[in-house]
């Protein structure tokens, strides 16, 4: 096992130190090896030192400029900051430098809605849900954008999925409700309101929407 095979197997454990060390040394038997780099970022911004994994990422780059992982690793770190200009950029290069994961759509999807371009965001979003099926955050997320274009219908199917892929997930049940409320499904939507609730007394806004949809059901 090299040392970048030790390292990942030290990190998948947890041990972010003995991890370092792993990498470390993988860097100084091979200093113009990318990946090497772009582990001990990892491990860095795994620990908090975000800003120092900055410079492994940079580094890795300047070694290979086609290393899609270190571009994607640093939309990650620029992301946590909540700089989403830069994390886009980031998430962007990856993609062209090629990496199609579920995942870095997702973020790119994501840093587009945090910049108010949700309808920017939508195919981004599409794509992470093909790619990954079973990521209820990425259906969840796809689904208000395609509320936020007025595709009542596509969004309820979004919602819905993740209530399939996880049966707890209040928000799902509450969207679904007003979607339904909006398509005048009236006593659907009483219940799925009702389910948000159960699963969440304190989700205010279905308290609020079930009364007003009540209210106006009488």
């Amino acid at each position: 096992m090299d040392k970048n095979q030790l390292g990942v197997k030290y990190m998948q454990e947890g041990n972010w130190e003995d991890a370092a060390k792993a990498f470390n040394e993988a860097i100084s038997e091979s200093p113009q090896d990318p990946v090497a780099y772009i582990n001990f970022g990892n491990v860095l911004s795994a620990v908090g030192d975000d800003e120092k994994a900055l410079k492994f990422y940079e580094k890795a780059i300047e070694l290979d400029e086609n290393a899609a992982a270190a571009y994607y690793s640093a939309g990650n770190v620029h992301y946590s900051q909540q700089r989403y200009d830069e994390a886009k950029n980031m998430f962007e290069k990856a993609m062209q430098k090629g990496l199609q994961s579920s995942d870095n759509y997702f973020l790119l999807g994501m840093c587009l809605v945090q910049l108010g371009q949700g309808r920017l965001a939508t195919p981004y979003l599409q794509r992470s849900v093909e790619l990954n099926e079973s990521d209820v955050e990425a259906h969840f997320q796809f689904g208000l954008c395609l509320l936020q274009a007025e595709l009542i219908d596509h969004a309820i199917e979004q919602f819905e999925k993740c209530i399939e892929i996880d049966s707890n997930y209040a928000n799902a049940y509450y969207f679904t409700g007003t979607s339904l409320a909006y398509k005048g499904s009236t006593e659907k939507s009483i219940s799925m309101l009702e389910k948000a609730l159960e699963l969440d007394p304190d989700h205010m806004l279905a308290g609020q929407a079930r009364s007003i949809i009540e209210q106006l059901k009488n």
